[in-house]
Parts: structure tokens; C-alpha cells; sequence
């Protein structure tokens, strides 16, 4: 081979690959400025420019103004035309289903109610049904699926798809959650934790974006953690990081679900808070629980501020371990707002290393109720395979292109 075929074939290779740099950014992040993307993958701007410049040509990419600093810029995004994704979220009373783009918009979303102790097979064909259903709706089919993110109460093994902890989920054990929903849609399925989601939604477009490193919390039926570390969900082997709902804090307490005694869930989990106010107020949900401290009532609020410290106590031994810079509050009972958030934030305070250089935030989720579905989206769009092939006769070495007209950013 001559040097020059040789540099042609290098040259082509590396606009292919920074061609694909540029995609999978915006892939990761939904939509980026210009200027954004070039700090992001380190390339130039004037090399962004170009490359956008012809994703846009073969309809990869969406370009909209918008504003950064006060000043307009040109945000990026995937084309709608490369598909759409599913995030699915499993509760343990509810199914919520959503349809989105590779800009992280919802196009579509529903939820419906769940019996108790749901079983697999039913919820999982309820899901498939709420899917086609919801394509429908939008006027668009599988076949423009790239992907389904699964969210499940429980810790789950990322490999197999499978709850890795036996009695969290009593009936789902043994289960391929991936497969089984896979198969019923034909489309890539890609199932998690559901605190694990809602850390991956607020890292990336909600409370914790801009910190390296947070720790979501899911205050709901039970309670659990999604940590991210560097920018990256850490899940552990087999699923079970961040499972801070079976940390013990009662060596006398209750038997839980796990099989252990005294876990935060048997304290702070809604049975444990609806038992506490049964003997006063009768037969309760954990609805009722969150609907009547919000209306003000004194009982209930202690017994939700009791929660929080308490959850508070436990995530101040994860903070210390973890040292984020972030700690957002989640999940149904984070409605109550600072009736919970406010003592939960204190016992993290007093327990917690005082970091005088970047002390630690205790912050509620900016998605609220969605931040599980949504983490289910991001999923599956992170996780899809965005075909990029570069054009053999485009000039990505920036060179050519260094009088391009900039974005008006700082």
C-alpha cells in the first residue's frame, strides 16, 4: 500500500471515529451546544462545526436555537427520524409508561394502576400492551424502537436482567425481565434498579446535572440509593449498590423482605409508617400518609419527619463512604416536601465530614415522580446503536473551517 493510500485510509478512519464521538455525546447527553460538543469530545469547534454540519445533510441531527449565558447558541440533537425509546417503570402499586426522543422530550407517557404484589407475567404483558398502545397514539411502531429501559424495585443483575436479592419482589425471582419483555416486542430491553434510574435521570438532566459524583435517594414503599461515581451509575456485582433499605438500624426490629432483622425498610417502608397511625386514624395507604401531612396534620407530619431523619442516618454512612456532592431526594414520599427533606438534610449534616471546599447539597429531585421513567429512557437511548458511517470526501481536520462562524457562547 502506498503512504498516501495509507494516510487516506488513516485520515477516513479518524473522521469516522470522531464523526461517531460526536454522536454518541449527544447520544449520552440528548442535546448539546456546539461549543458543549467540543468540550465534551475534545475536538475543535471549528471540527464540531463540520461534523454537524453534515450529520444535519443526512438528517442524523436536529439544529434549534437556544440560549446559553444569555446568548444564542445552536443546540444539537439526534433526528426524531432515528427513532424512539421506551422507559418503563415497574412501582410497587404503579406502571408508568413513556415514549421519547434522542432529546430526552416525552412524546407520549401514561400510568396505570397496580394491584398488591403484582405478579410478573400479568405486569409484563400489561406493559407490552401500554407500549404498542402508546405507539399508536403517536402514529409509530416498533420497528422505530431503538430500545426499552426497564425500572424495577429491586436490586437487579444488569447482565441477566434478573432481581438478584430473593424476597424483595416476592413472585419476580428467576425471572428474565429483559428477555421476557424482548420478547413479546421484539425490540433490545434493558432492565435496572429503579433508585439506579432515577440517579442516572437526575445526573443527566435533572438536580445532580454538573456533579461527578451524587447519590439519588428513593424515599417510596421502600427505600433505596442510585450512586454515581465519575459521571457513571455505580450498580455493583449483581445489582446490589446503593440497597441502603436493608442497611440495619434496629438489631431487635422486624423481620424484612430480605430475610434480615431490623432493616431501614421496616421502620421508615410504607407499612411500617400506615402501622404507626393505624391504631389512630384506621385503615391508610401510603397515599393517605402523604396527602395528610401535606394538608397539615401534626401526626402524620411527625411520623413522616421521623422517617426522614431516619433515612437521613443511613445515608449520611453512604455520603461518608461515597463523599458526594450531591444527594437528591426522590420517590413518592419526597412530596411532603421539607416536611421530610428538612430533618433528613439535618441528620445528614451532623453526621457527615464538614467539607469546607465543597460542602455537601441535600437537594429535591428536579424530576420528581418521572425521574425513575425517565432514567428508564435515558437507558435506553445510552444503550442503542446509532448507526454512523463518515462520507470518505468530507474534510473533518478542522482545517478548512477555522473562520466558521462561531456560537455567540462564553
Amino acid at each position: 500500500m502506498s503512504r498516501r493510500a495509507a494516510a487516506a485510509g488513516s485520515q477516513s478512519s479518524l473522521r469516522e471515529a470522531n464523526k461517531a464521538l460526536v454522536v454518541g455525546t449527544i447520544q449520552r447527553y440528548g442535546g448539546l451546544t456546539q461549543v458543549e460538543l467540543a468540550a465534551a469530545t475534545g475536538l475543535s469547534q471549528a471540527t464540531v462545526s463540520t461534523i454537524v454540519r453534515e450529520l444535519l445533510a443526512v438528517g442524523l441531527v436536529d439544529t434549534a436555537v437556544t440560549t446559553r449565558s444569555g446568548r444564542r447558541a445552536q443546540l444539537v440533537t439526534l433526528a426524531r427520524r432515528v427513532g424512539l425509546a421506551v422507559g418503563v417503570q415497574i412501582g410497587h402499586r404503579h406502571l408508568r409508561v413513556a415514549l421519547g426522543d434522542f432529546a430526552h422530550e416525552v412524546v407520549a407517557e401514561q400510568v396505570l394502576p397496580l394491584p398488591y404484589e403484582h405478579p410478573s407475567d400479568t405486569t409484563l404483558d400489561r406493559a407490552a400492551l401500554l407500549v404498542t398502545d402508546l405507539l399508536e397514539r403517536v402514529g409509530s411502531g416498533l420497528d422505530e424502537v431503538v430500545g426499552i429501559g426497564v425500572g424495577v424495585p429491586a436490586p437487579v443483575d444488569a447482565d441477566t436482567g434478573m432481581v438478584s436479592v430473593p424476597g424483595v419482589m416476592q413472585g419476580w425471582e428467576g425471572e428474565h425481565l429483559g428477555q421476557v419483555l424482548a420478547k413479546r416486542l421484539g425490540r433490545p430491553v434493558h432492565v435496572d434498579n429503579d433508585a439506579n434510574l432515577g440517579a442516572l435521570a437526575e445526573s443527566t438532566l435533572g438536580a445532580a446535572r454538573g456533579y461527578r459524583d451524587a447519590v439519588y435517594v428513593r424515599a417510596s414503599y421502600g427505600t433505596g440509593a442510585g450512586i454515581v461515581i465519575s459521571g457513571q451509575v455505580h450498580r455493583g456485582f449483581a445489582g446490589t449498590a446503593g440497597e441502603i433499605g436493608h442497611v440495619q438500624v434496629d438489631p431487635a426490629g422486624h423481620i424484612c423482605r430480605c430475610g434480615s432483622r431490623g432493616c431501614l425498610d421496616t421502620v421508615v417502608g410504607s407499612s411500617a409508617l400506615v402501622e404507626s397511625l393505624r391504631a389512630t386514624h384506621g385503615s391508610l395507604a401510603l397515599r393517605d400518609v402523604i396527602a395528610r401531612t401535606r394538608d397539615g396534620d401534626p401526626g402524620f407530619a411527625r411520623v413522616v419527619a421521623d422517617a426522614g431523619a431516619m433515612i437521613g442516618a443511613v445515608v449520611a454512612g453512604l455520603g461518608t463512604a461515597v463523599n458526594p456532592q450531591c444527594v437528591v431526594v426522590g420517590g413518592e414520599l419526597s412530596e411532603t416536601g421539607e416536611v421530610l427533606l428538612g430533618p433528613l438534610r439535618e441528620a445528614v449534616r451532623r453526621r457527615v465530614l464538614v467539607n469546607r471546599i465543597a460542602p455537601l447539597e441535600v437537594v429535591p429531585a428536579a424530576l420528581g415522580q418521572r425521574a425513575e421513567v425517565m432514567g428508564a429512557l435515558v437507558l435506553a437511548l445510552a444503550s442503542a446503536d446509532v448507526a454512523v458511517r463518515a462520507d470518505d470526501d468530507a474534510g473533518l481536520d478542522g482545517g478548512a473551517d477555522e473562520h466558521e462562524e462561531q456560537e455567540g457562547e462564553g
